[in-house]
Protein backbone atom coordinates (compact mmCIF):
# COMPACT_ATOMS: atom_id res chain seq x y z
CA UNK A 1 0.00 0.00 0.00
CA UNK A 2 1.19 3.52 -0.64
CA UNK A 3 1.48 5.78 2.58
CA UNK A 4 -0.09 8.31 0.48
CA UNK A 5 -3.08 6.93 -0.51
CA UNK A 6 -3.87 5.73 3.26
CA UNK A 7 -6.78 7.03 4.74
CA UNK A 8 -6.31 8.34 8.25
CA UNK A 9 -8.35 6.05 10.73
CA UNK A 10 -11.82 7.66 12.16
CA UNK A 11 -11.16 9.14 15.91
CA UNK A 12 -12.66 6.39 18.37
CA UNK A 13 -14.40 8.44 20.84
CA UNK A 14 -14.65 7.50 24.68
CA UNK A 15 -14.72 9.14 27.55
CA UNK A 16 -11.95 11.22 27.56
CA UNK A 17 -11.94 14.53 27.44
CA UNK A 18 -10.14 15.29 24.39
CA UNK A 19 -13.14 12.87 22.93
CA UNK A 20 -16.34 15.21 24.24
CA UNK A 21 -14.42 18.24 23.42
CA UNK A 22 -14.26 16.94 19.64
CA UNK A 23 -17.47 16.02 19.94
CA UNK A 24 -18.99 18.66 21.03
CA UNK A 25 -17.74 21.63 18.92
CA UNK A 26 -14.71 22.20 21.72
CA UNK A 27 -16.92 22.62 24.82
CA UNK A 28 -17.27 20.89 27.53
CA UNK A 29 -19.72 18.05 27.91
CA UNK A 30 -22.66 18.58 30.11
CA UNK A 31 -20.78 15.63 32.48
CA UNK A 32 -17.83 17.61 32.55
CA UNK A 33 -19.25 20.92 33.74
CA UNK A 34 -21.49 19.44 36.35
CA UNK A 35 -18.42 17.82 37.82
CA UNK A 36 -16.01 20.80 37.59
CA UNK A 37 -19.15 23.22 39.38
CA UNK A 38 -22.23 21.05 40.15
CA UNK A 39 -22.43 22.68 43.66
CA UNK A 40 -22.27 26.06 42.66
CA UNK A 41 -24.79 25.57 39.99
CA UNK A 42 -27.39 23.89 42.59
CA UNK A 43 -26.85 26.58 45.05
CA UNK A 44 -27.30 29.44 42.22
CA UNK A 45 -31.09 27.14 41.04
CA UNK A 46 -32.10 26.86 44.42
CA UNK A 47 -31.85 30.93 45.19
CA UNK A 48 -33.08 31.80 41.61
CA UNK A 49 -36.16 29.51 42.77
CA UNK A 50 -36.76 30.50 45.99
CA UNK A 51 -36.41 34.46 44.73
CA UNK A 52 -38.91 33.63 42.28
CA UNK A 53 -41.45 32.21 44.05
CA UNK A 54 -40.93 34.94 46.75
CA UNK A 55 -41.72 37.65 43.84
CA UNK A 56 -44.66 35.48 42.76
CA UNK A 57 -45.96 35.83 46.37
CA UNK A 58 -45.45 39.71 46.66
CA UNK A 59 -46.47 40.30 43.27
CA UNK A 60 -50.35 38.09 44.00
CA UNK A 61 -50.37 40.06 47.25
CA UNK A 62 -49.53 43.79 46.80
CA UNK A 63 -51.43 44.16 43.53
CA UNK A 64 -54.31 43.08 42.14
CA UNK A 65 -54.20 41.55 38.83
CA UNK A 66 -55.95 43.24 35.95
CA UNK A 67 -55.84 39.96 33.98
CA UNK A 68 -58.23 37.72 36.59
CA UNK A 69 -61.07 35.95 34.59
CA UNK A 70 -64.50 37.70 35.13
CA UNK A 71 -67.95 35.75 35.28
CA UNK A 72 -70.75 37.10 34.25
CA UNK A 73 -74.05 34.91 34.32
CA UNK A 74 -72.55 31.99 32.23
CA UNK A 75 -70.41 33.76 30.45
CA UNK A 76 -66.38 34.18 31.48
CA UNK A 77 -64.44 36.70 30.25
CA UNK A 78 -60.13 36.91 30.48
CA UNK A 79 -59.78 40.94 29.96
CA UNK A 80 -61.70 44.08 29.79
CA UNK A 81 -61.30 44.20 25.90
CA UNK A 82 -62.61 40.64 25.87
CA UNK A 83 -65.76 41.48 27.77
CA UNK A 84 -65.80 45.03 26.14
CA UNK A 85 -65.57 43.22 22.32
CA UNK A 86 -68.09 40.87 23.35
CA UNK A 87 -71.13 43.63 24.43
CA UNK A 88 -69.95 45.77 21.30
CA UNK A 89 -70.14 43.20 18.82
CA UNK A 90 -74.00 42.36 20.58
CA UNK A 91 -74.96 46.17 20.66
CA UNK A 92 -74.01 46.24 16.90
CA UNK A 93 -75.31 42.83 15.26
CA UNK A 94 -78.41 42.78 17.53
CA UNK A 95 -81.71 43.65 15.47
CA UNK A 96 -83.30 46.77 17.38
CA UNK A 97 -86.56 46.68 19.23
CA UNK A 98 -86.18 42.78 20.06
CA UNK A 99 -85.88 41.49 23.17
CA UNK A 100 -82.30 39.82 24.03
CA UNK A 101 -82.25 35.75 24.50
CA UNK A 102 -81.97 34.03 27.92
CA UNK A 103 -78.18 33.61 28.20
CA UNK A 104 -77.56 36.98 27.04
CA UNK A 105 -79.99 38.84 29.52
CA UNK A 106 -78.29 36.77 32.20
CA UNK A 107 -74.89 38.35 31.41
CA UNK A 108 -76.46 41.88 30.77
CA UNK A 109 -78.29 41.14 34.32
CA UNK A 110 -74.83 40.37 35.98
CA UNK A 111 -72.87 42.94 34.23
CA UNK A 112 -75.66 45.29 35.22
CA UNK A 113 -75.25 43.98 38.84
CA UNK A 114 -71.68 44.00 38.71
CA UNK A 115 -70.72 47.32 37.03
CA UNK A 116 -73.04 49.77 37.18
CA UNK A 117 -72.82 52.69 40.22
CA UNK A 118 -76.52 52.45 40.82
CA UNK A 119 -77.76 48.81 39.83
CA UNK A 120 -80.60 48.88 41.77
CA UNK A 121 -82.00 51.96 40.40
CA UNK A 122 -81.41 50.95 37.10
CA UNK A 123 -83.33 47.38 37.84
CA UNK A 124 -85.72 48.72 39.85
CA UNK A 125 -88.90 46.02 41.05
CA UNK A 126 -87.48 43.65 38.30
CA UNK A 127 -86.31 43.17 34.44
CA UNK A 128 -88.60 42.04 32.07
CA UNK A 129 -86.20 42.11 29.10
CA UNK A 130 -82.96 43.96 27.55
CA UNK A 131 -83.36 45.35 23.89
CA UNK A 132 -81.29 47.11 21.87
CA UNK A 133 -82.65 50.68 20.48
CA UNK A 134 -81.50 53.57 18.83
CA UNK A 135 -80.85 56.21 21.87
CA UNK A 136 -83.45 59.30 21.22
CA UNK A 137 -80.97 61.92 21.88
CA UNK A 138 -77.66 60.66 20.82
CA UNK A 139 -78.84 58.60 18.02
CA UNK A 140 -77.56 55.89 18.46
CA UNK A 141 -77.20 52.05 19.25
CA UNK A 142 -77.67 51.35 23.20
CA UNK A 143 -78.74 48.81 25.52
CA UNK A 144 -82.32 49.34 26.99
CA UNK A 145 -83.73 47.53 30.54
CA UNK A 146 -87.31 46.80 29.94
CA UNK A 147 -88.48 46.93 33.55
CA UNK A 148 -91.61 44.80 34.71
CA UNK A 149 -93.68 48.00 34.49
CA UNK A 150 -92.90 48.40 31.17
CA UNK A 151 -90.22 51.53 31.45
CA UNK A 152 -87.22 51.27 30.18
CA UNK A 153 -83.92 52.97 30.77
CA UNK A 154 -81.20 53.03 28.94
CA UNK A 155 -76.98 52.22 30.51
CA UNK A 156 -73.62 52.31 29.54
CA UNK A 157 -71.66 48.89 28.85
CA UNK A 158 -68.75 50.61 28.67
CA UNK A 159 -69.01 52.54 31.70
CA UNK A 160 -70.16 48.76 33.06
CA UNK A 161 -67.21 47.45 31.97
CA UNK A 162 -64.44 49.90 32.73
CA UNK A 163 -65.88 49.89 36.43
CA UNK A 164 -65.07 45.86 36.89
CA UNK A 165 -62.06 45.42 34.93
CA UNK A 166 -60.61 49.17 33.94
CA UNK A 167 -59.99 49.51 30.06
CA UNK A 168 -56.87 50.43 28.43
CA UNK A 169 -56.24 54.49 28.46
CA UNK A 170 -57.71 54.71 24.42
CA UNK A 171 -60.66 52.90 24.71
CA UNK A 172 -61.74 54.73 27.64
CA UNK A 173 -61.94 57.55 26.16
CA UNK A 174 -66.13 57.63 23.99
CA UNK A 175 -65.57 58.68 20.06
CA UNK A 176 -65.86 62.14 19.63
CA UNK A 177 -67.30 63.77 16.59
CA UNK A 178 -64.55 63.38 14.22
CA UNK A 179 -65.31 66.50 11.95
CA UNK A 180 -63.98 68.67 15.23
CA UNK A 181 -60.84 67.08 15.24
CA UNK A 182 -59.21 69.88 12.78
CA UNK A 183 -60.01 68.91 9.58
CA UNK A 184 -61.48 71.60 7.46
CA UNK A 185 -62.00 73.38 10.85
CA UNK A 186 -61.44 76.51 11.79
CA UNK A 187 -59.90 79.42 8.77
CA UNK A 188 -59.54 77.49 5.77
CA UNK A 189 -59.65 78.48 1.97
CA UNK A 190 -62.68 76.77 1.14
CA UNK A 191 -62.81 73.58 -0.97
CA UNK A 192 -59.97 73.90 -3.43
CA UNK A 193 -59.79 77.06 -4.30
CA UNK A 194 -56.56 77.43 -2.19
CA UNK A 195 -54.43 80.73 -0.83
CA UNK A 196 -55.77 83.51 -2.05
CA UNK A 197 -53.19 86.50 -2.54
Amino acid sequence: MNPETQVPPSPIFNDSVDAGLAYNGGSKSKRQREEDGGESDEVSKKQKAETSVDDEIIEKNSVPSVSNRVRLGPKEFGSSVEMFDYFYNLLHYWATHLNLNKYEHMVLLELLKKGHEEPDKKIGKGIKGFQVRIHPVWKSKCFFVIKDDDTFDDFSFRKCVDHILPLPDEMNQPDTNKASNGSRGGKGSGRGRGKRR
